[in-house]
């Protein structure tokens, strides 16, 4: 029995249609099996990574040269997903819309987990403790707790968490204190020993690096003042990006576990600490 070539009828019309939505499921299916991070990264061996190189410990250049935390984690990490990472460096407020842009892979410059912050993109498991505190010169015995802020001058760097934090603590003190805002910690850092302000803030991680590099000029004020929140890294929200931010958390829940995220610690903060092994909920 012959079947009809005839497309203009009802068993045509049919089949035209069968057939065409084959081919978008197809191509559909082909479409997902292109967009996927991960998949091109290995791919490619390379995954491109960015971050602001002016916050150490986390992110520095030494004779320019890229060293930190984020540094020697990402080469581990990358060593598990068997690729080589390129890393490039920003300005701070163009790294996420970077990320958002597409022109890298992931943000390795330390993040906070802030609840408007996950509502736009995807986290990975905390690589660092980020809770923010201030930094005052040595041998100012005005301030002796952050509520001696009252009144006078800080800084700290633009589109961060810990000053959107210094702002809201501001706003529950009598005078209220200024707040400046920089381009980067190290500028505000610079304005603190030159007297421009009274206190930096930034997370104590940070805090502590600086004061430790500089005893003579830098003193953290303690307890801080923040609520306790996690540095992560950050990646695209959705179906494209989701197999990337899983591999790079097997990563470095493996690095944790076996001692490298450790040893990365001490090297840099001179203590080591363990870390969620999932995404926290953040409580700001």
């Amino acid at each position: 029995m012959r079947v009809s070539t005839n497309t203009t009828g009802r068993f045509g019309q049919t089949l035209r249609a069968a057939l065409l939505g084959a081919a978008v499921l197809a191509l559909g299916g082909a479409a997902g099996a292109m967009a996927d991070t991960l998949a091109d990264v290995k791919k490619s061996g390379t995954i491109n990574v960015a971050t602001e190189m002016q916050f150490p410990p986390f992110d520095f250049l030494e004779n320019n040269e890229y060293k930190g935390v984020d540094r020697d984690l990402i080469d581990e990490v990358a060593k598990e997903l068997g690729v080589k990472p390129k890393y490039i460096d920003l300005p701070w407020t163009s790294v996420l819309p970077g990320l958002e842009a597409k022109k890298f892979d992931l943000v390795i410059a330390p993040v906070t987990i802030t609840k408007e912050r996950m509502k736009r993109y995807s986290f990975t498991v905390p690589i660092s403790e980020a809770t923010a505190a201030m930094m005052k010169r040595t041998g100012d015995n005005s301030i002796n707790k952050p509520e001696d802020i009252a009144g006078k001058n800080v800084g700290g760097g633009k589109g961060t968490s810990q000053l959107a934090q210094v702002k809201e603590f501001a706003q529950t003190l009598t005078p209220a204190p200024t707040v400046k805002e920089y381009v980067d910690s190290n500028q505000s850092y610079a304005d603190l020993a030159a007297g421009r302000v009274d206190v930096s803030v930034n997370s104590l991680p940070n805090l502590a690096f600086a004061a430790a590099q500089r005893k003579e000029t830098f003193t953290v004020v303690l307890p801080p003042f923040g609520k306790p929140s996690f540095f992560s890294w950050v990646g695209r929200p959705g179906d494209d990006d989701k197999s990337l931010i899983e591999a790079v958390n097997v990563a470095l829940v493996k690095i944790q576990k076996d001692g490298r995220m450790a040893a990365i610690q001490k090297k840099w903060f001179g203590v080591s600490a363990d870390l969620p092994t999932v995404v926290p909920e953040p409580q700001f």
